[in-house]
């Protein structure tokens, strides 16, 4: 049975996750192209990760003792970019150049043009079997870095993520962490539609894992789940969190038109950014 978590409404988004939107939106206004919808749904989720859990050195993208953080749901990479830009990996002139020949950033992540990025992602559902062999290195190596992937809801469809949760499971990988986007959303229809998840929890336990639910635009519930992990001793998480695709903009959330668009408009840009306060 599914928790009712309810996500949080546009008033609970502080000023930085606001500020996060806004440069998406400014982002993608640069090629008039991108994934809006999914991109909006990941903003609290990849925000704490950078802000407050991955150990990383941006001057140093490939040091050794780094987390590794792999978002599997490619086509949310704007969410992934604007972060990565302020954190330094690469300068942030770089966000006006997306998906333009000049430029480094694509529609998708890719390894290794963009520092900060551990895989090419976008085929979806490999990003999971990539963190598990990563988080197979890491036991070899005896090394203490941890491996964070993040999934898509609709991504789940496919059987190498159930194939790679087995094997995590398996090899008790405790520093192997999924977090999933579960917006319920699809490019052309409800998950419940296209492809029925529940019950999404039982299935991540039964498959071998510690499992939480959280709202995934609660940035304190995300906080406190990520900053005990693992969540069960010699397994690996599952963090299940529950979002809107186009969080923060009324008229993008919940539709489909925005999951991703190829021409948007100087209106629209202008009327995205009204609605984020900018």
């Amino acid at each position: 049975m599914q928790t009712e978590i309810k996500a949080a409404t546009p008033s609970c988004l502080d000023s930085r996750s606001l500020e996060l939107r806004r440069r998406i939106v400014q982002t993608m206004a640069a090629s008039g192209r991108g994934h809006l919808g999914g991109a909006l749904s990941l903003v609290e989720i990849m925000r704490v990760l950078y802000d407050d859990i991955l150990r990383y050195d941006p001057a140093d993208p490939r040091w050794p003792e780094r987390d590794r953080c792999i978002l599997s749901k490619g086509h949310g990479c704007l969410a992934q970019y604007v972060l990565l830009a302020e954190k330094g990996f690469f300068p942030e002139g770089e966000l006006a150049k997306f998906c333009q020949a000049d430029g480094i950033l694509g529609g998708h992540p890719e390894y290794p043009r963009i520092p900060g990025v551990e895989a090419s992602t976008g085929s979806l559902g490999h990003g999971l079997s990539i963190g598990l062999g990563f988080a197979l290195n890491a036991r070899y190596e005896k090394a203490a870095h941890r491996v964070f992937v993040v999934v898509g809801d609709g991504e789940c469809n496919e059987g190498a993520v159930w194939e790679a949760a087995m094997s995590a499971a398996k090899h008790r990988l405790s520093n192997l962490t999924v977090l999933i986007d579960y917006n319920k959303q699809q490019s052309y229809g409800s998950t419940a539609e296209v492809q029925e998840l529940e019950p999404f929890a039982d299935k991540w336990r039964a498959f071998g894992f510690g499992v939480e639910e959280v709202d995934g635009h609660d940035v304190e519930a995300l906080r406190a789940v990520l900053g005990r992990l693992p969540l069960e001793e010699s397994k690996p998480s599952a963090v299940i969190c529950h979002t809107i695709k186009g969080k923060g903009i009324c008229f993008v959330e919940g539709n489909l038109k925005w999951h991703h668009k190829s021409r948007i408009s100087d209106e629209d840009v202008t009327a995205l950014l009204a609605e984020l306060g900018g």
